[in-house]
């Protein structure tokens, strides 16, 4: 007898998350632009994924304004009231909608999230998740939402890990997304979330509807193989599922890691399968300078040179902005046939 799955977006994956743990802590809140935008509808079919009133729909009529709060366009206002919050003992939940829009709040969130714990000898903590979503709206093959041009399409989570103090996690299927963010409202720290939009309405996937948590600080290998290792982060997880599957058609055995966090970054897990495979190709959509993909590169150099049989080879976006039109941005964005073209 079949067993029944219940498939989830991966935008319902984080409401529910954040559902059950503002019934399970009253001292869970959430604070943002428009994250009350949706109160007490339905999911009406929205198919883009960045809009803060997906992950956060219904909340406000189920625990009121109170613990759901819209705020102005104040990116630097409402960070600092989150940090203050955290401080205090409250566990805010605060949206910033993109993550383009850091420069707006850098100081809170460099200066005073990721840095207070330490300032006062451990003796303060700052238990607060910050969602943001990153990349372009458009994936190579497909047209969806497309052009929100250069302001609003970054990939700038290495500008994230790079600050000691933050914890940055990307979650790739609805599956691991509700257990990150549950693992990240319950951390004891800042933490950042960042999904990509293009996932928020097609990363569809069984979603058990209890609470659980995803390790932060832990890959996962999600294809195994003995040929080559393909790294992705985020979106790219499945670009290079998809790489792999035309790899194998040319009788090539390619095995995927998710990376999932950025920081911590879970080096053995990476360093682990290429000492299996002793090639390696890292996959990110951010532009190639000072970005995750160099900087795994460089690890496994560090950590695993001897097990290497090839170059390690990086597949990013270009090193310009983000385009506007749609064909533009379909080419910006790493695809299947590049990783296929690196390997």
């Amino acid at each position: 007898m079949a067993i029944a799955t219940r498939d989830l977006t991966l935008n319902q994956a984080m409401n529910e998350a954040l559902r059950q743990e503002m019934r399970r802590d009253p001292n869970v809140i959430v604070i943002g632009e428009d994250v009350a935008g949706a109160a007490g509808k339905a999911d009406q079919g929205f198919v883009d994924g960045w809009s803060p009133s997906l992950k956060t729909r219904g909340l406000l009529t189920e625990f009121g304004a109170g613990r759901v709060i819209d705020t102005p366009i104040a990116e630097m206002g409402f960070m600092g009231v989150g940090v203050g919050a955290a401080m205090t003992g409250l566990r805010p939940f605060v949206d910033l909608t993109f993550v383009d829009l850091i420069g707006c709040c850098y100081d809170q969130i460099a200066n005073q999230a990721a840095k207070m714990h330490y300032m006062m000898g451990g003796y303060v903590d700052v238990p607060m998740v910050i969602r943001m979503a990153y990349g372009s709206r458009s994936a190579p093959g497909q047209t969806y939402g497309g052009g929100a041009a250069a302001q609003h399409s970054q990939t700038l989570y290495s500008i994230l890990a790079h600050i000691p103090g933050l914890k940055v996690v990307v979650p790739t299927t609805a599956y691991n997304a509700k257990g990150l963010t549950i693992a990240a409202i319950r951390d004891n720290g800042p933490v950042v979330i960042l999904d990509h939009k293009f996932l928020g309405a097609a990363a569809r996937g069984h979603v058990p509807e209890e609470a659980y948590t995803v390790p932060i600080g832990k890959a996962e290998v999600v294809r195994v193989g003995r040929d080559v290792t393909l790294c992705g982060i985020g979106r790219t997880t499945h670009v290079c599922l998809e790489a792999a599957t035309t790899l194998a058609a040319a009788g090539i055995d390619a095995e995927v890691v998710d990376v999932l966090t950025l920081a911590p970054l879970d080096e053995a897990t990476i360093v682990d399968s290429v000492k299996k495979t002793r090639r390696l190709v890292v996959v990110d959509e951010d532009t190639p300078t000072a970005s995750m993909a160099r900087d795994i590169a460089a690890r496994v150099a560090d950590k695993g040179f001897d097990y290497l049989d090839a170059p390690i080879k990086t597949v990013t976006a270009p090193d310009v902005p983000v385009p506007f039109a749609a064909a533009l941005e379909n080419l910006y964005s790493p695809s299947a046939e590049r990783v296929v073209a690196s390997v």
